[in-house]
């Protein structure tokens, strides 16, 4: 009789680690397949905004979820990607090949940005992130020969070698097979040893440099890799807006992403589409609820800005994990019940003495 005893290395690195999320992994992609029948169009522009929001979350979650780099300016890596896709778009480049030039060059912009930043860490590369997001904006502001400044750029709609999409079902087929790809993607980057590197400088730069990693050059690919993904969304964002200004990519625009990864759940994958609903769905929510509240209240400007604060601010204070981390104590309360323990989800302090040197 033969064994076979597979370790918790193999079991960790499977693409899907039972059955189960195989068949929920594809019911899911099924009700996203069959959404466009089922859903009025403006519910499917909804969705479409989910996907490119969350390929976006994506980037923005390999930098700081799984490399712990902090980046406050990566509204700046998605304009980027937009404008360039308007650009070629309008020089008739084919749909493809302008998005592969406008996640190589926001790519390449992330190289020039991280390279920099390998000298600071924590608040001041924040600090520095912040700076690069505002010199872009400004860049794209000025540069009204390319960009058309403050005054806009319309992007044709995508074409396919003489095939256009012009209709909202074709754009949202288009953004679920890109958002599937770029997620298959990251999940076998992160099971390959490239990944794991990131996951140990974030855990500690100490440790991970002893082990031989050479902080420089992943860090730097991290930059490469997270702005190419937020290029990829610029591309699609573009194409889903069809008009483009500078305002769209500014520090708010920035801090909504933030916003997005931290309360989806940092170092999680799921974490950046559960944000992108979070995002896309709460403005939704708010318009839905002035109705209710005084108009003292309801009709006062930066009610939604409050808001946002308010729940990041609780998902800190009580759930930092985000959605993800609530949803994974609910599964594990359920499969326990009716065995599970009084305070079981206590969050427990803990302190590394590698923590003192990062």
């Amino acid at each position: 009789m033969r064994f076979i005893f597979k370790t918790s290395y193999e079991q960790d690195i499977r693409l899907t680690k039972h059955g189960g999320h195989v068949f929920w992994y594809g019911l899911l992609l099924l009700g996203l397949l069959a959404a466009p029948w089922l859903l009025p169009e403006y519910w499917l522009a909804q969705l479409t905004f989910i996907l490119i929001y969350g390929i976006a979350g994506l980037g923005l979650m390999l930098l700081s979820g799984y490399t712990g780099q902090i980046s406050l300016g990566h509204a700046a890596f998605l304009g980027v990607g937009a404008y360039t896709q308007a650009v070629l778009a309008n020089a008739g480049w084919p749909f493809p090949l302008a998005m592969v030039g406008a996640a190589v060059l926001a790519a390449a912009v992330g190289v020039v940005v991280g390279l920099p930043a390998l000298r600071v860490k924590g608040i001041y590369l924040a600090i520095a992130t912040l700076a690069f997001g505002f010199i872009v904006e400004e860049g794209f502001a000025r540069w009204e020969s390319v960009t058309g400044g403050n005054a806009g750029l319309s992007v044709q709609a995508p074409s396919f070698f003489g095939w256009t999409i012009e209709s909202t079902h074709g754009f949202y087929a288009l953004c679920l097979v890109t958002a599937v790809l770029a997620t298959l993607g990251i999940v076998n980057l992160l099971r390959a040893p490239t990944g794991r590197a990131f996951v140990a400088i974030r855990d500690s730069e100490i440790s991970a440099q002893s082990m031989g990693i050479n902080l420089a050059r992943y860090k730097t690919l991290s930059f490469a890799l997270s702005a190419a993904l937020a290029g990829l969304a610029g591309a699609l964002y573009a194409h889903k807006i069809q008009f483009l200004t500078p305002d769209q990519f500014n520090i708010l625009q920035s801090i909504d992403l933030l916003l997005l990864v931290v309360i989806g759940g940092l170092g999680s994958i799921h974490g950046a589409f559960l944000g992108a609903i979070f995002l896309i769905a709460m403005p939704q929510l708010i318009a839905l609820g002035k109705d209710w509240l005084p108009d003292a209240i309801g009709q006062a400007p930066g009610l939604q800005a409050v808001v946002y604060g308010v729940v990041l601010v609780g998902f800190v204070l009580f759930e930092p994990l985000g959605l993800y981390g609530r949803w994974l104590k609910m599964r594990t309360w359920l499969q326990l019940f009716p065995f599970y323990q009084r305070g079981m989800f206590k969050r427990q302090k803990s302190f590394q003495k590698s923590d003192r040197l990062k």
